[in-house]
């Protein structure tokens, strides 16, 4: 094989890869959406709970003219389509389009389908999460639902506060204004539905075996290391750092975990040695080198 026929070949396979992932991101995109979709208008809207961003504010104007949601959420959306697509890409903006298409057409569909419960408490619960979800699975595939953090960051670079601390006073604005319209008490609910697809996103976008770091000082370095490999099957690497107030050299371990793995890494760590120092952080994003973990005989 010439060295021109082996460069085709592999130019075949990235573009056979990437048409791959454009048709895995599109499925994911609208499933999310659909999924959203069901979530306000099968719990909430029914129910006068709202969801905060462009869409509480799409519940309340469907509300007031008695106009369907879905052309609401569309309309509303179109500005912040041409601010990502020139503020963030043209593939976020693309993929929120599908979203928000999506979305709206969901919403349109389902307006006359017989709601799943009229119970307030589980139509909060079972709505927030399965709005979460689907939020979380657009945004894990490169797309939003709302125009909501597209604003946020935008003003962030003009005002003194963080891109949570506007879409929080965002939020509020809306769920206050809902208590005058809906009540306090749909209010209070639309509030916690929220907060646990809030919550839901996190699980999503992160998954349940979310990555975690892990920093270890110890004079014991090389036992907590051996054990780590042999008892959690992860790597570990060796850093040699030096202690600013002692001037004493010191053994630093460093080692990427699951969530679920943190509290066996805690144990190890006070079984061999309790005065250890211990940090453990969140990762958004783990590639390459030897993540994957090493089977334990």
């Amino acid at each position: 094989m010439t060295a021109g026929e082996s460069t085709a070949i592999q130019k075949t396979k990235h573009k056979s890869s990437s048409k791959v992932k454009v048709v895995e991101r599109v499925f994911f995109i609208i499933f999310g959406a659909v999924l959203m979709g069901v979530g306000i208008e099968e719990f909430l809207v029914p129910n006068q709970i709202l969801d905060g961003g462009i869409v509480g504010i799409s519940i309340i104007l469907s509300h007031l003219t008695g106009w369907r949601l879905g052309p609401f959420i569309f309309i509303l959306n179109i500005p912040f389509f041409f601010i990502g697509y020139k503020q963030i890409g043209k593939t976020f903006a693309l993929s929120t389009l599908l979203g928000i298409t999506v979305l709206s057409i969901t919403t349109t569909l389902l307006h006359n389908f017989p709601v799943f419960t009229e119970d307030l408490l589980l139509a909060t619960v079972f709505g927030g999460i399965v709005l979460g979800t689907g939020v979380g699975i657009v945004i894990r595939f490169g797309g939003s639902l709302d125009g909501t953090e597209i604003m946020a960051i935008l003003m962030n670079k003009k005002l003194p506060f963080s891109v949570g601390e506007v879409i929080m006073f965002f939020n509020v604005f809306i769920f206050g204004t809902a208590g005058f319209i809906f009540g306090w008490d749909r209010a209070m609910y639309s509030l916690l539905a929220y907060f646990i697809a809030f919550k839901i996103i996190d699980v999503v976008i992160a998954g349940l075996d979310e990555s975690k770091s892990a920093w270890i000082i110890s004079d014991q370095a090389k036992e907590i290391g051996e054990a780590i490999l042999a008892r959690l099957g992860r790597g570990v690497t060796y850093l040699n750092g030096e202690g600013a107030y002692t001037g004493d050299d010191k053994k630093v371990i460093f080692c990427v975990i699951t969530r679920l793995e943190e509290a066996k890494l805690k144990t190890i760590v006070e079984e061999i040695d309790s005065s250890a120092f211990l940090a453990v952080g969140n990762i958004a994003e783990v590639r390459g080198g030897r993540f994957k973990k090493r089977d334990i005989h």
